[in-house]
């Protein structure tokens, strides 16, 4: 019987210049993302240059940030293997770490150059989670960010294909393809969001990115609670804690803003310059 091993991680070779398809995975992701946000950027008449020079800020500070706190909470590894630290293309880098730096990076900009830092975020939310389950399939080409030992039947009665089931045979045993459930998870969420963020009355301000807060975070946290390379602090699973306090924090926000500012401007309602 003819056997599928495991992928190949690199997709082109041109001498000592490797490409891996971690790499171009989330490369794809990214760039996706950016054309759907301009979209809504033209929509709500913002100013497309400088909606561009923000993302080119954003786009290195999320990659630097995302390696950083991965590397802070792997010191002990990367402290005995120094050259290691840039090595992004192995893997290795953490979504929340890429959020919290991008997030503080657009905080900035957004006081720097005038824009409503809600009207940002509500035009990101879904762009961003659309590409981060498309990139957990970096994670699939990496046979990184898998789960705990499984059987090759188990997988077979989630109807993956043979060639997905041979790529979760890691170490000699199959393993839960948790990369899997939260791209899932992630794609809906994204479907979700861009069915429901022009529907009339629906999202006040600000409320389509804390929807993708809470959404993502709550995914996430039984998604990392499934996975066995989690980041930890002491006993807990770093990015649990995080998706309980971001999911919590983004609910009472909800709540708080709803019930302080009866004129929270409506997310649908759009005028020629981008105010609503």
């Amino acid at each position: 019987m003819f056997v599928i091993g495991a992928l190949n991680p690199i997709a082109l070779q041109f001498g000592p210049l490797t490409v891996r398809w971690y790499g171009l995975i989330i490369a794809s992701a990214v760039l996706i993302a950016v054309g759907l946000a301009m979209r809504e950027v033209r929509r709500q008449g913002l100013n497309e240059d400088v909606v561009y020079n923000l993302i080119l800020g954003a786009i290195p500070v999320a990659i630097v940030s995302a390696r950083l706190y991965y590397v802070v909470f792997r010191w002990d590894y990367y402290a005995k293997h120094p050259g290691e630290i840039i090595a992004i293309w192995d893997g290795g880098i953490a979504i929340y770490g890429a959020l919290l730096g991008a997030g503080l990076f657009i905080w900035w900009f957004c006081r720097r150059h005038g824009l409503s830092l809600w009207q940002v975020f509500d035009i990101a939310a879904p762009t961003v989670i659309m590409a981060q389950g498309i990139g957990r399939w970096g994670n699939f080409m990496n046979q990184e960010a898998y789960g705990a030992v499984t059987t090759h039947h188990f997988l077979a009665q989630l109807h993956l294909p043979t060639w997905m089931m041979q790529q979760m045979l890691i170490g000699g045993a199959y393993r839960q393809p948790t990369f899997l459930y939260e791209s899932v998870w992630d794609l809906v969420g994204f479907a979700l969001l861009m069915t429901m963020r022009h529907a009339p009355r629906c999202f006040k301000r600000g409320e389509l990115f804390l929807t993708y807060v809470m959404w993502y975070s709550y995914g996430r946290f039984f998604t990392e609670g499934m996975r066995t390379d989690s980041l930890m602090l002491g006993p807990w699973r770093i990015s649990q804690v995080l998706s309980v306090l971001l999911c919590v924090g983004a609910m009472l926000t909800i709540i708080y803003r709803r019930r302080h500012d009866a004129n929270l401007p409506w997310y649908d309602v759009v005028n020629a310059k981008g105010d609503s």
